[in-house]
């Protein structure tokens, strides 16, 4: 629920508006709904019966783009306000390949409680998850601001505010419908859940269809060095993380995506990147290791690492028989890079 009377137009799935008593078809209403560009005065292209019903039994609110802080890079940084005032922030980032892409980072709660070192959405502290409507309507609500008309031109990645597996109810029915072929029909090679190490969770969306792509907020390459920035950590260990990628059984055409922040003398010797490749293991051959330079917050006590410390990092890496990418991180100087999303209103106003 997005409120305490009305669900979420956008965050039902066709059989939930049957369910509910929609007078029209919930496979025909479900397309109209999900359609990008189909609403027209706040209406989607429906007759007047069914029209009338939504006005009366869904909450047909999609979170409002309050503010967008371009990048000289491209990107687009976004603020969005929620039904109950509260805010969170989303980055639209366009890609030149061979077909014009979009790669959307959307948030899966206000705030967040894991309190990573490194990132400043850690320093907010959790406000409330956000709900499969409020999530799905991000998505909506970024397309018809920022673009494309086009889902089939858009990337998901849950790498935003929060912890994704925190808040695993919501974010797999977000994915159902944002992944269902009457709605905008995002392959689930297109979507990736990030996640600091959640061990359960992990277990539960390895189950769970659709799946997405997995990615691994790693960042060590021992557990000392782990729980001193990721006090997730302490909960579960690298051995027992390890085990549950061995659980989670790759499919032909899945790949395992392992996210390494590189900060300057924490973890970035040669030893840590042969550290990392031993914990892989036999992963070397479904996992691409993208190598993250830290983008700096106020107050963060973190530098980036010299460009040959990142490169011999990098070599070693590839030297232990691991597929190595750098992620050219993108609004920066919008605050919309890596670590850096922070909406400083969004505690203060839900405890208004």
């Amino acid at each position: 629920m997005d409120n305490p009377v009305k669900p979420s137009a956008f965050g039902l799935l066709p059989d939930d508006f049957q369910a509910l008593g929609c007078p029209g078809r919930g496979g025909h209403v479900f397309a109209r709904v999900q359609k990008v560009g189909g609403w027209r005065d706040g209406w989607p292209n429906l007759r007047r019966e069914i029209r009338l019903w939504m006005e009366d039994a869904l909450d047909l609110r999609l979170p409002e783009v309050l503010e967008t802080s371009p990048s000289a890079d491209g990107a687009t940084r976004a603020v969005l306000g929620l039904s109950d005032g509260v805010r969170v922030e989303a980055v639209h980032i366009p890609r030149e390949v061979r077909s014009p892409r979009v790669t959307l980072c959307v948030s899966s709660q206000v705030g967040c409680a894991l309190g990573c070192a490194f990132c400043a959405t850690g320093g907010m502290g959790l406000a409330r998850n956000m709900t499969a409507g409020e999530i799905v309507g991000q998505v909506h609500a970024m397309l018809q601001a920022l673009g494309p008309v086009r889902a089939h031109q858009v990337t998901l990645v849950f790498m935003g505010m929060g912890e994704p597996l925190h808040n695993l109810g919501n974010v797999h029915r977000a994915i159902a419908i944002l992944n269902h072929p009457s709605g905008l029909n995002i392959g689930t090679r297109r979507i990736t859940v990030s996640t600091a190490g959640v061990v359960p969770s992990i277990d539960r969306l390895s189950a769970l269809r659709p799946r997405p792509m997995l990615a691994i907020s790693l960042n060590a390459s021992n557990d000392g060095q782990r729980q001193k920035i990721m006090p997730v950590a302490n909960a579960y260990n690298m051995k027992e993380l390890r085990l549950a990628l061995d659980r989670w059984g790759f499919m032909d055409g899945e790949k395992l995506l392992i996210e390494y922040v590189l900060l300057a003398g924490v973890n970035d010797g040669p030893e840590d990147a042969a550290r990392v490749a031993e914990w892989l293991g036999d992963l070397r051959r479904v996992s691409n290791v993208n190598l993250i330079s830290f983008n700096g917050f106020e107050g963060c006590g973190f530098g980036a690492p010299a460009p040959e410390v990142r490169a011999a990092f990098a070599r070693a890496l590839k030297d232990n028989g691991c597929f190595v990418t750098f992620r050219k991180s993108r609004g920066g100087d919008v605050g919309g890079a890596c670590g850096q999303l922070l909406c400083r209103s969004a505690i203060t106003e839900t405890s208004n």
